[in-house]
């Protein structure tokens, strides 16, 4: 396998802006004519602010669209004082990437069931007033031969038009989502997103912005790594794993991190925090608080301590199967991938033994919706207002 790996180290404000009216360029992506996003979660335990009430079709609002290897997602929102309220949302496991690694390409099957989530959300965007929007596709995109002109086919029979957006991007939009949860007083998080396709970490710390926004992300340092639930899963095996399968898992991701941990350099894990934001942490915290249904109001923004993530991921390898598939946290689309995924957070957590972790239930959606809102200013215009 080619390491395809790839690295940064620096400093930099990842927001379009730092709150202080010093732009970042990006694309833009404008288009004419639930629940809520803020600072933090309400509540000790991370309960989400977000309620139901769902604003008039006619209200402006703003698109944010993730195709992963695994899901298709997407969120609508419109702007409140101090960050966003989700008016309309959905998810669908597509499993674009299957079969990727061993044929190099996207196959009819993982690209019909995509086409047809893609246009459940070209009805949903289309039902609203939609001022701005952003539409973007990652890792099975990105490596496929053929991602190119799928995107072409999504074009004509959906109407959306999807960017494949480069590793970078993709760290960049994963910070802007999750800021709002790095805890101020810490030096920092260490955060990662474990795709389908490929996982991003990303040293970061948070800066306080002056336009009534969230806070903006400061990445000091970032690396991508070609593997994901997906992909691991399919070189390893997901149905039943034993622990020498799980620590053949994360012996193949680790040398990934090692420039990144050398990126990092001196730091004090005390100090720092991990921060996860994927299917695998919410799946773990689900697990840990025995939820009978998952619930999202009671999972982002949850605190872990690494021998609470330990006793779940054991806990993981020692179900059935048919157990993991029948968990109301789990479920059978994800019971194949949930080990790799616990694999590759494994590997970060030896890289960053850190005693702290907290969960994230949002990301790449949620920083496009950052953007393009800081982008137009929404609130500056609305400093003083009411949410």
């Amino acid at each position: 396998m080619v390491d395809e790996t790839q690295m940064w180290a620096g400093e930099r404000v990842t927001e379009t802006s730092a709150g202080d009216g010093r732009p970042v360029a990006r694309e833009r992506h404008r288009q004419g004519g639930g629940p809520s996003f803020g600072g933090s979660p309400a509540g000790a335990a991370g309960r989400d602010p977000r309620s139901n009430t769902r604003p008039r079709n006619n209200d402006p609002c703003y698109a944010a669209l993730d195709l992963g290897t695994n899901n298709c997602r997407l969120l609508v929102a419109r702007p409140t004082g101090s960050g966003f309220r989700v008016v309309d949302a959905f998810s669908r496991i597509v499993r674009l990437g299957e079969g990727l690694i061993g044929s190099g390409r996207l196959g009819e099957a993982a690209m019909d069931r995509a086409v047809e989530a893609l246009k459940v959300c070209a009805s949903k965007i289309g039902s609203r007033h939609i001022v701005d929007r952003r539409l973007i596709a990652t890792e099975a995109c990105r490596t496929a031969v053929n991602g190119a002109e799928f995107i072409s086919r999504v074009a004509r029979e959906t109407g959306l038009e999807l960017e494949i957006v480069d590793r970078e991007t993709e760290a960049r939009l994963a910070a802007s989502g999750c800021t709002p949860l790095v805890d101020p007083t810490s030096d920092g998080a260490v955060l990662f997103d474990i795709g389908g396709g490929s996982t991003e970490v990303v040293w970061l710390d948070r800066l306080e912005t002056r336009d009534g926004g969230p806070p903006a992300a400061v990445i000091r340092a970032w690396v991508s790594v070609p593997l994901g639930v997906v992909t691991v899963a399919e070189r390893h095996g997901g149905v039943k794993v034993t622990r020498d399968d799980f620590e053949a898992m994360v012996n193949e991701f680790t040398p990934h991190l090692a420039g990144f941990v050398t990126a990092v350099g001196p730091h004090n894990c005390g100090r720092l925090h991990l921060l996860g934001t994927s299917g695998t942490v919410t799946t773990i915290a689900g697990v840990h608080l025995d939820l009978p249904r998952y619930d999202r109001s009671q999972v982002d923004g949850t605190w872990l301590g690494a021998e609470q993530v330990r006793v779940v991921v054991d806990r993981l390898l020692a179900m059935p199967f048919a157990e993991r598939a029948a968990n109301p946290c789990i479920g059978v689309e994800r019971a194949d991938l949930v080990l790799a995924g616990c694999a590759i957070l494994e590997s970060v957590r030896r890289a960053f033994p850190c005693d702290r972790l907290r969960v994230a239930d949002r990301g790449l959606r949620e920083g496009i919706l950052v953007e393009l809102m800081r982008a137009d200013g929404v609130w500056r215009q609305r400093a003083g207002a009411p949410a």
